[in-house]
């Protein structure tokens, strides 16, 4: 059985094109993950993917893991509320063009529908522009991902460049 698959890529060119949330009403912080914990990464893209096919990584060894998360082009940063872990996004840094790309990003279930999602999406859009000449900051979203994934970054400022539809 075939599945259609929408995927919008979107990019976002400068920081004053972000368009920031209010922050929620709950107690937040969100930090680099410092060090590297593949454990954490691997907790968050099963718990965060499950619902959202997430599969790619599912294969993956430790040492791929390990190899990935301590690529100095790659950052995780944590959401927390309080002090529970609710969220994350990786960046990978593409220097050499000047670009970063949300890689991936979410929050556990019991922290979606709270007002989290934009305030972790402003976060990772404001860190991504605190590197030095970057020039724009991209993601991608699918069909799979939360119903209000695509609203999120587009209400963020983020502009769609690129559709596509895949059947798998």
């Amino acid at each position: 059985m075939t599945e259609t698959i929408i995927r919008n890529y979107l990019e976002i060119k400068s920081l004053d094109a972000l368009i920031e949330n209010i922050s929620p009403k709950l107690k937040c912080s969100v930090k680099l993950l410092e060090p590297d914990n593949f454990q954490i990464n691997k907790f968050f893209y099963k718990n965060v993917g499950k619902k959202h096919k997430w599969t790619d990584r599912l294969v993956w060894s430790e040492m791929e893991w390990i190899k990935y998360t301590s690529n100095p082009r790659v950052e995780t940063y944590i959401l927390k509320v309080e002090e529970d872990m609710a969220g994350y996004f990786e960046l990978i840094y593409h220097f050499d063009i000047k670009e970063i790309e949300i890689a991936y990003f979410g929050l556990l279930e019991e922290y979606q529908n709270k007002n989290l999602g934009a305030y972790l999406l402003t976060a990772a859009i404001k860190q991504s522009f605190k590197k030095n000449s970057i020039k724009r900051v991209w993601a991608h979203t699918c069909t799979f991902d939360h119903k209000n994934a695509l609203k999120n970054y587009l209400a963020r400022g983020m502009k769609i460049y690129k559709k596509e539809t895949i059947e798998a």
